[in-house]
């Protein structure tokens, strides 16, 4: 009784402490100071400082000092924690605590509704609902009794909150985990800004995809700095204005995923903005890369659990990825701080927040240090939010934040008795109670030899009764502090439960009980040992968990190590040159340096270099796929003008199609916007360097290209859905162009205008228009056109308007009509990448003929064959042999369609598309004529890097399977030893072109050309 009234006493003064003058009080108050010293604890200050047999004192909830022999003044209200420890209290850094919960809108902009191009939210804020700086988690914050002690429980007393919805998010606060006013739990109203590429609830149609996201959030930054420069004479905007105050702060990124990371840096380097990311645990998958951004991550602990395999079925929907990221994802933590990576971590994410300690103890068998996982919940995250001088460690001046245990705070056994909050007493578990574990032997009445396990935690034992040795049942226990009512059968032949009611006394037990007759008698329980639990824990050997092998990529048919750059000779091949040599045979080909060194007859091979035999083979340079969106998260835009959007941004290296085009010998492609939008987005040009990240993918150097779009895509004409977005005509697709080209004309002048001034004080400089400068760069051709098309009138009117800007179309893509008018397309200039026999798919292909590649050929126009499919760009090579077929055209002219034509288009002739002297070491070799249907590539080599080998294929397919294998007999074992499991989830298997999607609410490509469809059926066909 006194120690519940000395702990009432304790919680009273402290509240009264930390009262505030701004609220009035009703009664007399206690004003004396709040102080408490806690003496012979050991005192972990922070996670390179021990303080053995030590002491702390804290006043009115900060610490006033720490250390040994210290004096304490009188009143101080004193803890002995002898043999107990004290921690400074966690910090969460990613935290949604005390924030409104987001509702998502209903339904959304898809097949069923209207687009919304204008934002809904009311007031003098940006123009885009996802873009929302000014809000303050500060100003939304509201105290959660059951939330905070949740998170005390665990061992958290700060949190840095923000509301995770937009792209822009605001600032986050910085708020403590105790009880009371927010008044007195906000600690910084603005601690950090957030981001993200994630829209959340806005309902305003764009964007639709990820890259008109990352386009959206650079063209803020640009709106913001012009705003700042003086573009508030012109108009009130408090969203920039929020936008500029909160860049000082921290800024947090949500990233997603690994290759979200590498994207995000991409942005920030652009801003000179140093981001912390956090990430999705992924990111031991790229550790080099993301080592490279020199950026801090925020770690979760969320791993997934097994899947449920004994189906067949079910088994075939996991794909190696996900089994071996479910193996992998506790190893992550250790992998970031074995790459030197400044990290915290975090309980985002996780569903249950009581699996924290599961997770991170699992985190720290597989490889984290102890005094990592402390850092990251402590000092970490405080020096990453600049309030390293308040909290995360235990030093004088700082809040008295702290945590204190029975144990190490990791240890399996530990137990965390309190959690003091700016000096505030909150308790988790009794710290008084008695150690009651062990094995006793129990007598009740004249029944004797029983015995009474008790095991378990200190605070939550277990309880077992034995008799013979063999017969264990489990009682029913009820217990208050030293006093106990146990409840069970004794004896099999028992009506009915023995009641047993006592206390502890030293370390034995006893009182009286009631036999299921009803009979009194007295009952004892005496201490033989410790319990059998416990003493088995002692001797059994911890097993060590063993991290699988990091593949590059992270998929199936990666490999341990990044492919490398050889010197190698190819000797005696049938050389397809596309130059004027033609077609030799017995010619060798070096390949050095990245480059095609040298191309004759009985070269020498240098010293080191690799001999490849080419006898009876066929040697090209690797086929250019002119049309393709493989590798891509986005496809489309929705806006009529989306030249802000860039294909780049989106690259997904890990996209399985890579290695199946490989098979297919195709060695690059130009990655395109789709053709929702008059004026899509600007292409990415890419090797296909399977292992690679997307920025390695990307061809350096090359000239910038841009996607245009005509028919009925563009006008929705195909479209089911109700939409208000112009055009809804091919007369209104051409005003598009004519406004939009017409925009970017006086934009140049506008900025030529204010270059030309010579002092330019006062004068505030145009806004910086990311869609405009793409419109600009075509002008002065800088940037150059694709466009999608079919129709005849509309290939002229399309010529027509480049040419009242002065500029000319590239390539017409598709250009099923080309045909009829190649004689203005020759005298325009203009390339033609089109298809071999597609028609009839819908009424604007009607007056498609096989014969549109060879007559265009035959008019002098450059001409392609392209894909504009994941499946159809693994068979280009027969592709272009169909011209040879419907057009007469000759083999190697047929071949030129899918290599040296595209190049030019491309403006790469001068490094890609022939085999010559000098250009890139771009080659495949075949084990037949290439335009056969029976070849086959044997090696597909990209910079004198061998991406594909038909052998090694072999091999790894094998790989797979046995990778597979050893994963399923894994998670088997997790499931019959009673680990939880989840279902896999079904799998779908996207191939997508220009017109496959109508709807524009439709963009994204997650990458869900799924691998395990490559796993058991392999695009490289072998027979």
């Amino acid at each position: 009784m006194k120690k519940i009234l000395l702990s009432f006493f304790i919680l009273f003064i402290s509240i009264q402490a930390f009262s505030q003058v701004t609220f009035p009080r009703n009664g007399s108050y206690d004003e004396r100071p709040a102080q408490y010293a806690f003496k012979n604890a050991t005192i972990v200050v922070d996670a390179q400082t021990v303080l053995d047999n030590a002491m702390i004192y804290i006043k009115n909830g900060i610490i006033e000092s720490v250390g040994k022999d210290l004096k304490i003044p009188a009143g101080t209200v004193t803890y002995d924690l002898k043999g107990k420890r004290i921690y400074p209290g966690l910090i969460d850094i990613y935290s949604d605590y005390g924030m409104p919960e987001i509702v998502r809108p209903q339904g959304g902009r898809g097949f069923g509704g209207p687009a919304q191009f204008e934002s809904n939210k009311k007031g003098a804020y940006d123009w885009n609902q996802a873009v929302k700086p000014e809000i303050a988690a500060g100003k939304e914050f509201k105290a959660n009794a059951q939330k905070a002690a949740e998170l005390r429980k665990i061992g958290f007393s700060a949190a840095s909150v923000h509301i995770a919805d937009g792209i822009v998010r605001g600032s986050g606060a910085l708020v403590t985990l105790g009880e009371g006013k927010e008044h007195e739990l906000l600690l910084k109203e603005k601690a950090s800004a957030h981001y993200s590429l994630n829209k959340g609830t806005s309902t305003q149609s764009y964007p639709v995809s990820m890259m008109g996201s990352v386009a959206l959030l650079r063209q803020t930054y640009y709106d913001a700095e012009w705003y700042k420069k003086g573009g508030n004479k012109e108009e009130r905007n408090l969203s920039l204005e929020a936008f500029n105050e909160i860049q000082d702060l921290p800024q947090i990124y949500d990233a997603n995923d690994k290759l979200g990371i590498l994207r995000g840096d991409k942005i920030g380097k652009e801003f000179k903005v140093q981001y912390i990311f956090k990430g999705i645990g992924d990111e031991y998958q790229r550790i080099d890369e993301i080592k490279a951004t020199g950026s801090s991550l925020i770690l979760p602990l969320n791993f997934p659990t097994a899947y449920d395999v004994e189906d067949p079925f079910d088994a075939a929907q996991v794909s190696l990825t996900e089994m071996k990221h479910w193996e992998m994802a506790p190893f992550n933590a250790s992998y970031v701080a074995k790459a030197g990576i400044n990290f915290a971590l975090t309980t985002n994410s996780l569903r249950n927040k009581a699996d924290f300690w599961t997770n991170l103890r699992k985190a720290i068998e597989s490889g984290l240090s102890e005094s990592k996982a402390l850092e990251a919940l402590t000092s970490t995250p405080a020096k990453l939010l600049k309030v390293d001088n308040m909290l995360g460690s235990l030093k004088k001046g700082m809040i008295a934040n702290f945590i204190i245990t029975s144990d190490n705070l990791f240890s399996k056994d530990n137990v965390i008795y309190e959690n003091w909050i700016q000096g505030k007493r909150y308790i988790i578990s009794d710290m008084n109670v008695t150690d009651i574990r062990g094995v006793y032997d129990l007598s009740v009445g004249n029944k004797t030899g029983l015995k009474l396990n008790i095991s378990g935690k200190v605070d939550k034992p277990e309880y077992q009764i034995i008799a013979n040795d063999t017969i264990k049942t489990t009682p029913k226990v009820t217990r208050l502090s030293d006093l106990f009512t146990i409840s069970t059968k004794l004896d099999r032949k028992d009506a009915g439960d023995t009641r047993l009611s006592g206390y502890y006394d030293g370390k034995n037990i006893k009182g009286d009980g009631v036999l299921p007759d009803g009979k009194q008698v007295k009952w004892s329980a005496i201490y033989k040992e410790a319990a059998k639990d416990v003493a088995k824990k002692d001797t059994a050997k911890a097993k060590t968990p063993v991290a699988g092998t990091i593949l590059f990529p992270f998929t199936a048919y990666g490999s341990e190590t990044k492919p490398q750059q050889e010197t190698m000779l190819i000797k005696n091949a049938t050389v397809w040159t596309n130059e004027s040599e033609g077609i030799v045979q017995n010619t060798d080909v070096l390949l050095q340096n990245g480059k095609i060194a040298k191309v004759g007859k009985n070269l020498s091979a240098p010293a080191g270099a690799k001999t490849i035999d080419g006898t009876g083979k066929h040697l090209t340079n690797g086929i250019f796929d002119e049309h393709s969106h493989i590798a891509l998260f986005s496809i489309n835009e929705i806006q009529s003008v989306s030249a802000e959007v860039r294909q780049e941004d989106v690259v997904n290296s890990e996209d399985i199609n890579i290695y199946r085009q490989l098979a297919g010998g195709v060695t690059s492609s130009q990655l395109l916007h789709g053709s929702a939008d008059c004026i899509g987005g600007q292409s990415a040009l890419i090797k296909l360097k399977w292992g690679e990240n997307p920025n390695n993918l990307l061809i350096k150097g090359a000239d910038g290209f841009i996607k245009f779009a005509l028919g009925e895509n563009v006008k929705q004409g195909n479209s089911s859905s109700a939409t208000s977005r112009f055009p809804a005509t091919r007369m209104g697709v051409e005003q598009i162009y004519m406004d939009a080209f017409q925009r970017a004309t006086e934009y140049e002048k506008a900025w030529k205008a204010y270059n030309a001034l010579g002092n330019k004080n006062g004068v505030t400089p145009p806004k910086k228009d990311l869609e405009l400068d793409a419109l600009v760069e075509i002008i002065n051709k800088k940037r150059f056109i694709t466009c999608h098309s079919y129709v005849q009138s509309e290939i002229n009117m399309m010529m027509k308007v480049a040419e009242t800007f002065n500029f000319n179309i590239n390539t017409f893509t598709h250009i099923l009509e080309g045909y009829k008018l190649a004689d203005k397309m020759k005298n325009h200039g203009v390339a033609a990448s089109t298809f071999a026999d597609w028609w009839a798919y819908k009424m604007e292909v009607k007056e498609a003929i096989p014969y549109n590649a060879a007559i265009l050929t035959k008019m002098g126009v450059n001409t392609a064959i392209n894909s504009d499919d994941a499946e159809m760009a693994r068979r280009l090579n027969q592709e272009a042999a169909k011209t040879v077929l419907y057009g007469g055209v000759s083999e190697e002219d047929a071949w030129k369609m899918v290599t040296l034509n595209p190049a030019k288009m491309l403006h790469l002739d001068n490094r890609l598309g022939s085999i010559k002297a000098g250009k890139d070491a771009d080659v495949v070799l075949w084990n037949n004529n290439p335009l056969s249907i029976y070849a086959r590539p044997e090696k597909t080599i990209i910079d004198g890097t061998v991406y594909f080998d038909v052998e090694k294929d072999d091999q790894m397919r094998q790989q797979v399977a046995k990778e597979r294998n050893r994963l399923m007999l894994k998670m088997l074992a997790e499931k019959s030893g009673g680990a939880p499991t989840q279902r896999p989830a079904p799998r779908r298997n996207l191939q997508i072109h220009c017109d496959t999607i109508m709807e524009m609410g439709v963009t994204e490509n997650r990458g869900e050309s799924s691998e395990e469809m490559t796993e058991f059926n392999h695009s490289h066909e072998k027979h």
